[in-house]
Formats: structure tokens, sequence, C-alpha cells
């Protein structure tokens, strides 16, 4: 839908970098050691005579040929070799290199590692490297789906990143991932993993960013207390059951995507204490109300994605918006929500994204929705709202196509604004607002289609509505009794 792609282009561009930098793909060595990609070294450098730990250079050899790459047998020193996707650090005593990065598979035109051949395997040669930080391989095993490895789960207690992403693994995930307790990213990402989450990756207290998204994994999710966790992404799986209240102990949480899964139950109320989370996606579940009123403490959050959680019959609490100053975002449609639109809403000063479509709202657009001054999207389509479209001409002509407001009970525009309203493709199918006269005040004269002089000396009037030819009247008491006198004649 346009409002998620507008919330990935924005995290791309503004967020996501700064957030990941280095973590998601190649954990850089450590600052204190040289590296072998390095400026190239002067004569009379140890780096001119070091070499690749003997053990090491088979291993990665071994590695290569299991993904199809024989070339590098013919490479007398793996770490001198520098290709893309290797990375060694000098050993203690400078003369010995150790490899602390493996990367597979064309990531881009400007990581062009090492592409894995039809029949490609993982090696548990991987276990000769124990100096590795990072092992990184994308859409290598398509070709020739295979489980992850369980022994994976006795790499070092170096090892910091894992990533298999997009990999085709078939299978489950292996409980022995959580004996890695350095990691700090691990990302099975869009692979064809089934059973449930092992509740030993609880035992991953360094855990940074928890990838697995994109997968078929079913079951309940566990208790994961994990202090540093900042991002989450468990979306596009049939996960089943209550978010848990662990959840609320990840206090590091920036990002938190539980979308497209089975969950039911309610938000819980505790999910108020992650301050510092920016994203929260919670859509295409089966979640139930009340929305917590905690969601109010959250003042980082940037974006809030509900959408598609049949809450029946659910009104929307004011107060619940009160101090989401820097929220962008805002997703409630597909939830069968009820009652007034909130007002609060309305003093959003950040949001630039809300869509509010396809719910029971009922009452009018709030006034105060004419603050949104960054808005770029809008959408309150299929509701039961009436009354006047509140929108000036300035925010009506900036958001275009965008402003969507059809398929309501009563909506309409102010007549006297005709001349702007007119050639708006978002205001096809909206009519204009008919203003009668109540407790005796009069209908403005070019409504009424009466001149003012004929009605500004009218001490009392009373209107009469009938219908023909599809229209609607308002007859005054002199027209009313001329109609009468004729037809008696």
């Amino acid at each position: 839908m346009p409002c998620i792609q507008l919330l990935l282009l924005f995290l791309i561009i503004h967020k996501l970098p700064s957030l990941l930098h280095a973590e998601f793909t190649v954990i850089l060595p450590d600052t204190s050691s040289a590296s072998i990609l390095d400026p190239p070294a002067q004569p009379g450098d140890a780096s001119t005579w070091a070499h690749t730990d003997p053990s090491e250079q088979l291993a990665v050899q071994a590695i290569m040929a299991a993904t199809g790459n024989d070339w590098a047998a013919s490479i007398p020193d793996v770490c001198q070799g520098r290709w893309h996707g290797i990375e060694c650090v000098p050993g203690v005593d400078g003369d010995v290199y150790h490899v602390v990065s493996l990367s597979f598979g064309a990531l881009s035109d400007d990581t062009a590692f090492p592409a894995c051949s039809t029949g490609a395997t993982l090696s548990p040669a991987i276990l000769s490297l124990p100096h590795l930080h990072s092992l990184f391989f994308y859409r290598c095993f398509t070709s020739n789906p295979q489980p992850i490895p369980s022994f994976l789960g006795q790499m070092g207690p170096t090892i910091r990143s894992l990533v298999l992403r997009e990999n085709g693994h078939v299978g489950s995930i292996p409980t022995e991932l959580g004996n890695l307790t350095a990691l700090r990213v691990l990302d099975l990402h869009g692979n064809q993993l089934v059973s449930t989450i092992p509740k030993s990756f609880q035992r991953l207290q360094n855990l940074q960013l928890f990838d697995l998204s994109h997968n078929s994994l079913s079951g309940a999710i566990p208790e994961l207390k994990l202090p540093k966790l900042r991002i989450l992404d468990l979306g596009y799986n049939a996960l089943h059951g209550q978010i848990p209240e662990g959840f609320s102990q990840c206090g590091s949480l920036l990002k938190m995507d539980l979308s497209r899964n089975r969950l039911t139950g309610q938000i819980p109320d505790s999910i108020g204490n992650l301050a510092n989370l920016i994203l929260l996606d919670l859509s295409h579940n089966s979640l139930m109300g009340p929305l917590p009123v905690t969601l109010r403490k959250m003042h980082a959050l940037k974006a809030l994605i509900l959408n598609s959680n049949s809450m029946q019959e659910l009104t929307v609490p004011n107060e619940i918006f009160t101090g989401l100053n820097n929220l962008i975002m805002l997703v409630l449609s597909d939830m069968g929500l009820v009652g007034p639109v909130p007002d609060s809403i309305g003093y959003l000063s950040s949001l630039r994204v809300l869509c509010l479509d396809r719910n029971k709202f009922n009452g009018s657009i709030p006034e105060s929705f004419k603050n949104l001054k960054n808005i770029s999207e809008l959408s309150v389509s299929s509701n039961k709202l009436t009354g006047p479209v509140p929108f000036g001409k300035e925010m009506v002509w900036k958001l275009g196509k965008k402003l969507r407001v059809h398929d309501n009970l009563g909506l309409c525009y102010d007549d006297r604004n005709l001349e702007w309203y007119e050639g708006i493709g978002s205001m096809y199918g909206i009519g204009k607002c008919k203003y009668e006269n109540i407790k005796g005040q009069v209908r403005s004269a070019k409504a009424m289609g009466v001149a003012k002089h004929q009605t500004k000396h009218l001490n009392v009037r009373f209107s009469l509505k009938f219908s023909g030819a599809g229209r609607k009247y308002l007859v005054n008491y002199k027209v009313l009794l001329f109609l009468v006198f004729i037809l008696i004649l």
C-alpha cells in the first residue's frame, strides 16, 4: 500500500543507514588491529613477509570450493589475495594473518562478493576459522535448498554477525545457534524456515539486530528479554499467540515489526515502556482492543502501523495520541474502529502520512486537521463521516490524489469555495454542503436562490423539505401559501 512504501522510503533515506551502519553485512575488524586492506606496507615492514595462518588458508580454500569457487585453490595466500569478501587482521606477533570475515553473494554491483554456483553448500571448514567475526551468505543456496547446519552453533566466541539471507534454507532453525552468545547480528530473512523460534535465543544477550522475517515460522514468540536489541523483525511468518510481555524489557529497541502473522490478544500495556522505539508495526494480525493508552508515552515513535487488525466496534481514546509529537506515520486502516475521529491527531505537527480508511468512524473530520501542515498523504475514505471537508485550498491542492475522502456517509464541500474545489480528483463524489436555516437564522442567499433584499426583512421563517427530480428544495412560508392557493383553484 502507498503508506507502507512511503514509510520504507523515509527509513531508507533518513534512518536505517545510521542504525545499522556496518552491522548489516560485515562487522568491521577491531580498530585496534591493522587490516590487510590498510595502505601497502613499506619495505622492511612485517606485512611484506606476513602470511595467512596455514590452517585457516586450507579452511578458506575448502569453504570456497564448497560454494563453487575452485579458483581460490590457486591463490598461495588468501589474505594477500585481496578479493572482495574476505578480511584479515594480523595476529599478536604480526607475522600471521587471521581471517575475520567471509562474505558470499552478489549483494550489489559495488559489493561483488564471490558468487555461489549450483549445488553450493556450507562447509564445516568454517569451524577452522577461530577468529571469524562475520559470516555472510546472500542468495547462495536457492538452487540447492538445504537446512541451516547445526554445526554453525560451534563457531568460536568471536563471531559477531551471522547473515544467511534469502538463501532458500529449509527446515527448522537449529537451537545450537543460541550458543553464539557474542552475536550482535542474526539475520535469517527470506528463507523457507519452519517450526518455532528456539527458546535458546534468550541466551543471545548481546544481540542488536534480530531478523527472522519472510519465513514460515509458527508457534508462539518466546520471551526474549534482550537488553541490547535494537532491531526486531519477525514479520511475514505464521506466528501465533500473544505479544510477549518480555519485549518491554528490550529497552534499546528502535524497530519492532511483528506484521503479517497470526497474533491474537491485546497489545500489552507494557509496550509503552519502549521509550526509544521509532517504528512499531503490528499490522495484519488478529489483535484485539482496547488500544493501550500507554502508547502516548512513546515520545520517540515516528511510525505506528496497526492496520488490518479487526478490533470490532472499538472507539479510539482521544488522549492516546497526546505527546506523540515526533509521529510521522499513523496507519489505522481496516480495523473496524467506530466513534469520532480523535481530535488529538490534528495536533501531531510532524505527521506526514495518515491512513484512517475503511473503518466506521462517524461524525465530522476534526477541524484540528487543518493544523497538519506537513501532511503528504491523508485517507479517511470508506467511513461514515459527515459534514464539511475542513481543508483549505492550499492543503487540498498540495495533497491532490493523496487526499482520499470518498465513500463516506455525507461529507460535503462548501460551495462558496466551488471555484477551487472543481477539477480536483480527490473531491469526486463529494457533493456541495446544504446550509439550512436553523432556529430562525437565514440561509445564505446564494444557496437559497433568493435575493438578499427579499430575505433580510423576514422575522419568521420555516422550512419544508421535499424531493423532486432527485433534488431537495427549501421553501419559505410565502411560497408555500402561493402553492396551496394554486392547488385550491
